[in-house]
Formats: C-alpha cells, structure tokens, sequence
C-alpha cells in the first residue's frame, strides 16, 4: 500500500504541476496578447470551468496522497527518503495555500467585477495573479520532484 500511495502522489503532484507550468508557459503568455475584455472573458471562463472534478481530484490528491504516502509506516524507510516526503508534503500544502489565499480570491474579484470596464479590472488582476501563479508553480514543482527522488531512492 505504501508503494501504490507514493505511486498515487507523484502521479498527482506531477499532473499538477504541469497544468501549472502549461498555464505558466503557454496559457498566460498567450492571454497577455489579448485586449482588456478579450483577457477579462477568457480568465473568467478559465475560473468557471477548470474546477471540475476532474481538476479538483488532482489537486486534492497533489496533498492527501503525499500525506498518506508520508504517513503510512514503511519498514525500511530511510531517513532521506522521510525527508523527501516531508518536503513535498510542505510545497504541495504551500501551493495550495497560495492558491487558495492569493490566486482565488483574485479570480473571485474578477467575476465579481463583472459590470465594470475591462481595463481596470484586468489591471488589478493580471500582474498579481502571475506573480503567486509564479510562486505556487514553483513550489508544486518542487513537490513533484522531491516525490519523485523519494520514489526512486
């Protein structure tokens, strides 16, 4: 069971982490070419329709299975490799706090600024919400390869 935990956390780190990075790379780059209500519509659908359960399976499983993984007893564990996971475990749970403190309130108030011009309410999105989109990116990946070293080691 352990096996299939840590098997389970580097799956859903690494899905996570590359939705992070392709929205880093390539879905923001992309979005900054746009006009204010072009980028306004867009990352407003984006919020509408990335938290599905799909998505939110992902992420959830990014902390719960490290956790798990970490707290499962395993004979012959290493110290290293106790390490390892803890911290991943701090990056996944790290993340998500950004996301959930910084990222998501940002959306929020974005939809929330549904019948004002675009330009502003792009203004006070746009440079925030890259700047922690930067930092959680970071950080999952970080996890992910930390998880990955624990699996191998």
């Amino acid at each position: 069971m352990p096996n299939v935990l840590l098997g389970l956390a580097v799956v859903a780190t690494g899905l996570y982490a590359g939705f992070m990075l392709i929205f880093l790379t390539g879905v923001m780059p992309a979005f900054a070419r746009l006009d204010d209500d072009q980028f306004v519509t867009a990352m407003r659908r984006v919020n509408e329709f990335v938290p599905r359960p799909v998505f939110l399976a992902v992420f959830a499983g990014a902390v719960v299975f490290p956790a798990l993984a970490l707290a499962i007893p395993v004979e012959g564990r290493s110290a290293g490799q106790t390490w390892l996971l803890i911290a991943a475990s701090v990056g996944a749970v790290a993340n998500h706090l950004v996301t959930i403190a910084g990222n998501v309130p940002l959306n929020n108030a974005l939809a929330a600024a549904s019948g004002s011009p675009s330009g502003p309410a792009r203004a006070a999105f746009e440079s925030r919400w890259n700047s922690l989109h930067r930092i959680r990116t970071l950080l999952i990946t970080a996890a992910f390869a930390l998880l990955v070293a624990a699996a191998v080691a």
